[in-house]
């Protein structure tokens, strides 16, 4: 037997399956009409993301989006983008705030399809919750349609889940899925890279959304921790680690605006510099990234001396200051950080590439 409900945000059809048996279903912890609420409360968020593209009105049990806007391009592909949260959602809980952990779950996902040059079109959400709090849902699909303002997709489709018994009441998770496209012949594929090359660093919000099951451990995870307001980082812990990751759909297209073909684009999440990126690099070039070309932001230094980390941990684990790492011809490096400024964000040139083994080094 199943307990499930609601559909959100886009189709907005709640439903409820029945139980075999003649049972009050929200006396089983499924409040189909919390359910309702949220959908009410939610749908002036969504509707502010609609694309001119998108087909038929809220309350259908799909999300239609026209392709006919993509005609004109020779050969278009479609790419794709999955993420969640992940455990950055405890501090969320502990503190209330539930308005900014959509915009992480967007950002997740349409940031790996802009790092593949494409253009972001819609978005879907999911949220399973122990328990639906109708006015919580809305905080958290008004994070999840601003992210997707930000990133100029349309909020098409979504669920919510209510799980009594496996979830606790006031906990939620918080997942995504993002299409987006691109002219074939545009794609960023990382092969035109060759040694001389500079490397471009986009600074990235803080900890974005990633290695929080290591910051859980090195700080107590209390509203008295998280309230603590550290001089250096100028709010308290808790607004700095709950701070929203970057988008940086715009900020891409505006490089590709000016003009400047970027060889290679790595979006630094889990597994930091090591893992990201060598993952845009082709075989025989290594990257070497100068740690001292741009301001580290200050939370990843508490962290560091706080948990007694190691540096090349932190450059293993965390994004420290870069949300994008991008590589392009020597003579565009000064175009890229013009363009990218335009877009109301700042980047550095943090280093370049040469012949050897595929890999980084942080010097």
């Amino acid at each position: 037997m199943k307990a499930k409900a609601c559909a959100l945000p886009g189709l907005y059809a709640c439903r409820a399956r029945r139980w075999e048996q003649n049972m009050d279903y929200k006396k089983s912890g499924v409040d189909i009409e919390a359910g309702y609420r949220s959908v009410e409360l939610m749908k002036e968020y969504v509707k502010e993301t609609l694309r001119p593209e998108v087909l038929g009105g809220l309350g259908g049990f799909s999300g239609a989006f026209s392709l006919s806007s993509i005609k004109n391009m020779e050969k278009p592909a479609l790419v794709s983008g999955t993420d969640g949260v992940g455990t950055k959602l405890k501090l969320a809980f502990l503190m209330d705030k539930h308005d900014t952990v959509g915009i992480d779950c967007v950002a997740m996902c349409v940031n790996d399809i802009a790092c593949a040059g494409g253009e972001p079109l819609f978005f879907l959400d999911y949220i399973a919750c122990g328990k639906n709090y109708p006015e919580k849902i809305a905080a958290i699909v008004k994070g999840v349609a601003k992210g997707c303002k930000q990133a100029g997709a349309a909020l098409i489709g979504g669920e919510t889940a209510e799980h009594p018994g496996l979830m606790p009441a006031e906990e939620y998770d918080l997942a995504g899925f993002a299409v987006g496209v691109v002219d074939e012949k545009n794609l960023i594929t990382g092969a035109a890279i060759k040694p001389g090359d500079v490397l471009v660093g986009i600074a990235s919000s803080g900890v974005h959304s990633n290695g929080f099951s290591l910051i859980r451990k090195v700080f107590d995870m209390t509203v008295e921790s998280l309230d603590t307001y550290y001089d250096e980082l100028g709010s308290t812990l808790g607004e700095t680690l709950l701070t929203p990751t970057i988008i940086y759909v715009k900020a891409l297209k505006s490089i590709q605006e000016a003009g400047v073909v970027i060889k290679g684009c790595s979006h630094i999440t889990g597994g930091g510099f090591y893992e990201n990126i060598p993952r845009m690099l082709p075989e025989n070039i290594h990257a070497v990234v100068e740690k001292d070309s741009y301001p580290l932001p200050p939370i990843f230094k508490l962290l560091a001396q706080k948990g007694q980390l190691e540096e090349r941990m932190m450059y293993n684990t965390y994004n420290m200051g870069l949300g994008m790492v991008l590589a392009v011809a020597p003579m565009d490096a000064d175009k890229t950080l013009a363009a990218v400024s335009a877009a109301g964000q700042k980047a550095f040139v943090v280093g370049s590439v040469k012949a050897g083994e595929k890999g980084v080094t942080i010097c």
